[in-house]
């Protein structure tokens, strides 16, 4: 058995949430593949993604989550490329994937790197009853993956701090953030609520306007997506 080495993509592969994902790895030298087997798998062995042996795709090997998730495709095996097809992405999805190259006894492996991704434009204020220390304001915003930035901004773009900040994630992974500011009499007329994706740098916000009239307010509730911008 001739000795090869494994290799792919060394950056990470962003994948939008709710599409689909290819990742990519081939033998070097370049040689033909298809005696081979070629495994990908997440963290064990023995629980693949997608298994491929004797010229064939075992989908019966495959954990349950990604069961006719995946395609292995095979156009340039003959020169020991393949590229792992999944479909419909889900947080769930984001981490390192292992393929494996095993000719005989020998074999070895490429490890990639896949960081799922999504912005929500949902985003909502909610402002309490004014009290004597002021008004306070709460910012809401689900549906973010990986884990976003979140600040308030004032009428000139310059942060103001937060009395609290807070993030859960619900049963798909994704994250619900929430964050809290206490405006005072006499500061901050114009104040903004910006979250920010790490990993493509889109930007979502919400702005509110707190008028002369605030003190007759018992309670508001503003909801508004069309305050957005991509950076």
């Amino acid at each position: 058995t001739e000795e090869f080495t494994v290799a792919g993509l060394t950056r990470p592969v962003l994948a939008p949430l709710g599409g689909n994902l290819e990742l990519s790895c081939q033998v070097f030298p370049p040689q033909n593949a298809q005696h081979m087997e070629i495994r990908w798998f997440r963290n064990r062995y023995t629980q693949p993604v997608h298994l491929y042996r004797n010229g064939k795709d075992l989908h019966g090997e495959t954990i349950s989550k990604y069961v006719e998730r995946t395609e292995l495709l095979k156009d340039d095996i003959g020169k020991g490329k393949v590229t792992l097809r999944i479909f419909n992405v889900t947080a769930d999805d984001d981490g390192p994937y292992h393929c494996v190259f095993k000719d005989g006894k020998f074999y070895e492996e490429h490890i990639a790197e896949v960081k799922v991704t999504v912005t929500s434009s949902d985003i909502q204020i909610f402002m309490h009853p004014p009290n004597s220390k002021g008004v306070m304001l709460e910012c809401h915003s689900a549906g973010w993956f990986p884990l976003p930035h979140m600040e308030w901004r004032d009428s000139k773009g310059e942060v103001i701090p937060e009395i609290s900040k807070s993030h859960s994630q619900d049963i798909n992974k994704l994250f619900n953030m929430t964050m809290v500011l206490l405006i005072k009499a006499s500061s901050h007329r114009n104040v903004t609520c910006c979250l920010r994706n790490l990993l493509t740098h889109q930007e979502e916000s919400i702005s509110i306007i707190l008028s002369g009239k605030i003190c007759l307010c018992s309670s508001c509730f503003i909801k508004q997506s069309q305050s957005r911008s991509s950076k």
